[in-house]
């Protein structure tokens, strides 16, 4: 692997800035940051992001690229918590196994962020449309965790409010925000981001900064939690991205994606949800360990993949393409 990509990359400002975070955690500052602003700044992306995918789904059209992206999407989102639930399954419990696995088989939108600014710096181009395969990737996976639950559970009568766990995985702020935001761009096109482009581009790449140092925060902050997850599921929490990264790109390769959209499905692939998943965890399946799920998506598999991973997957996509 290329090691001046990892360090280009280390030397991004938003990564430092991550970095910045977590060693005021580990020198004990005092820094703090008001909890309204981290998550205005989180829907401020989720916004942005999906507003310019919009503008782009629309320039591109509906063609064949797209419509088989989107069907890769949706089979990755499915398949990944399926087997990885069965893996986690030789240590953990059904319930912790289960959220684990649907964990992972969601997506990190900052991550997924963080990785387009990476192909901005490096002038890779990619398409508007991967914006719609991050927002059918988000909700499939807490579907598909709560079916492994219901049919593994011993008695496998477990009810489940299936109203509020489809309200959860389609109606969370996050979705919600990501997908209206993509279609008020796919109908106003051009003319909505010429309107909006000093807000929607010029504050990006601030902003994004500024939430990741946030993020740096909170990530110390778990990683004492990881004492609580031993040395099988810090493996895991390395191991299962570069495995779910690499069946992603040879998805990407056979279908014909270009390397800028491909490094973006193999981040997506790659990542976990810390957030909306979560959220609909503790919600659902309550005897599932959150400090588990949430400490190695948040504390391991984060820092891990906008590191070394975004490199890391750029390197097999510049063997693989060749």
């Amino acid at each position: 692997m290329d090691v001046s990509l990892v360090v280009s990359n280390i030397l991004n400002p938003p990564v430092l800035f991550f970095f910045l975070g977590m060693t005021a955690v580990f020198v004990k500052s005092d820094l703090e940051i008001p909890a309204p602003v981290p998550k205005l700044f989180s829907l401020y992306l989720l916004f942005a992001i999906g507003f310019k995918g919009g503008v782009e789904l629309i320039k591109s059209g509906i063609t064949q690229d797209v419509v088989l992206t989107l069907a890769a999407a949706m089979l990755m989102a499915c398949f990944v918590p399926i087997y990885s639930f069965f893996i986690l399954r030789l240590k953990l419990d059904t319930y912790d196994a289960a959220a684990i696995a649907a964990t992972y088989g969601s997506i990190s939108a900052v991550t997924f962020i963080t990785a387009s600014a990476f192909l901005g710096e490096l002038g890779i181009n990619y398409d508007g449309y991967m914006v719609a395969a991050l927002a059918l990737m988000e909700s499939p996976a807490i579907i598909v965790g709560l079916i492994l639950v219901n049919i593994f559970t011993v008695d496998g009568k477990r009810e489940v409010s299936w109203k509020e766990v489809l309200q959860e995985a389609f109606l969370n702020s996050s979705v919600f925000l990501l997908v209206g935001s993509l279609l008020i761009g796919v109908l106003t096109g051009e003319h909505g981001w010429h309107v909006l482009e000093p807000f929607t581009q010029g504050l990006f790449y601030g902003v994004l900064t500024f939430f990741l140092l946030d993020m740096g925060l909170i990530a110390a902050k778990r990683i004492k939690d990881l004492q609580k997850t031993g040395f099988f599921l810090i493996s895991f929490a390395i191991l299962i991205p570069i495995l779910n990264a690499c069946i992603g790109l040879l998805i990407a390769k056979t279908i014909g994606m270009s390397q800028g959209d491909a490094l973006l499905f193999a981040v997506l692939c790659a990542s976990a949800s810390y957030i909306a998943v979560p959220a609909a965890m503790r919600m659902t399946v309550p005897e599932a360990n959150p400090s588990l799920y949430v400490s190695t998506a948040l504390a391991v598999t984060f820092p891990f993949n906008i590191i070394v991973g975004i490199p890391l997957y750029l390197y097999g996509i510049n063997l693989l393409w060749r």
